[in-house]
């Protein structure tokens, strides 16, 4: 895992939510709730966990109605101009966003193919162009793609009817 949460990570995204998030061990709690009331949230986050045999950064929100997980958090970016954290995680060419309003909204995107974000949107269909769209601004931040493998795969033996 290459990325993990520092403190100026989380002072980051306490800026930007407008609240200070209370610490227990690994888990940093931020409560962000807009002024009408309406939408309340509370955002966890997980630095360097165990997640099964593996370790990695994750990522909980609990609204009044849901329960949502990122696991192996590979990056965020913090929008001023949106008012917006959008946490991403990366696996096999596929992406998953989990985007965090400062009024207490939030968006899961889940299973997107990473060549939506560069593409041309007017190309979408309108069901798919908003996922391209939200999780456009992680473009910067995610690694390269790896080139695909130009080697001849091996050749099998063909098995033998008796």
């Amino acid at each position: 895992m290459s990325f993990v949460f520092k403190p100026s990570d989380i002072r980051k995204i306490g800026k930007l939510l407008g609240v200070v998030p209370r610490v227990g061990g690994a888990m940093h709690r931020f409560e962000v709730g807009g002024k009408d009331g309406k939408h309340k949230l509370a955002l966890e986050l997980y630095a360097n966990i165990r997640i099964g045999s593996r370790r990695g950064n994750l990522i909980s929100v609990y609204t009044e109605t849901a329960h949502l997980q990122l696991h192996f958090c590979s990056g965020y970016v913090v929008s001023d101009m949106l008012g917006e954290v959008t946490f991403v995680g990366e696996q096999g060419g596929s992406l998953c966003g989990l985007i965090i309003e400062k009024q207490g909204g939030c968006s899961l995107y889940a299973n997107v193919d990473r060549s939506l974000l560069s593409g041309d949107f007017t190309q979408l269909g309108p069901e798919v162009m908003l996922s391209g769209i939200a999780l456009s601004l992680t473009d910067s931040i995610l690694e390269e793609p790896k080139a695909p493998n130009t080697a001849k795969p091996a050749l099998r033996k063909k098995a033998s009817l008796r």
